[in-house]
């Protein structure tokens, strides 16, 4: 079955750094796009950054562009998320997804980033 397992998540300050990894099973990965969603306290779930299975096709969301960096490794099955420049309004929980396969969308569990002084 398909598993999308996050990691990486953890408290930083303003300005910090984090690397958010997803490790993926299941189905065929590396014909598949991936996506990094975000959700703050009180707000929608939102797309972050998406990239597609080749990797050299990547869409980021306007205030993630310039300071996340989406990418893949296809022979170990994990998608990335680096984050730089980190403001407190990052603070959410972080998912991967996958957006279809086989007909279903899939959620990894999420993992919390909380940028802070």
């Amino acid at each position: 079955q398909v598993q999308l397992v996050e990691s990486g998540g953890g408290l930083v300050q303003p300005g910090g750094s984090l690397r958010l990894s997803c490790a993926a099973s299941g189905f065929a990965f590396r014909v598949n796009p991936m996506r990094w969603y975000r959700q703050a306290p009180g707000k929608e779930r939102e797309l972050v950054a998406q990239i597609n299975g080749g990797g050299d096709i990547i869409l980021y969301e306007d205030s993630a562009k310039g300071r996340f960096t989406i990418s893949r490794d296809n022979n170990k099955n994990m998608v990335y998320l680096q984050m730089d420049s980190l403001r407190p309004e990052d603070t959410a929980v972080y998912y991967c997804q996958l957006p279809n396969w086989r007909g279903n969308e899939y959620w990894g569990q999420g993992a919390q980033v909380t940028v802070s002084s």
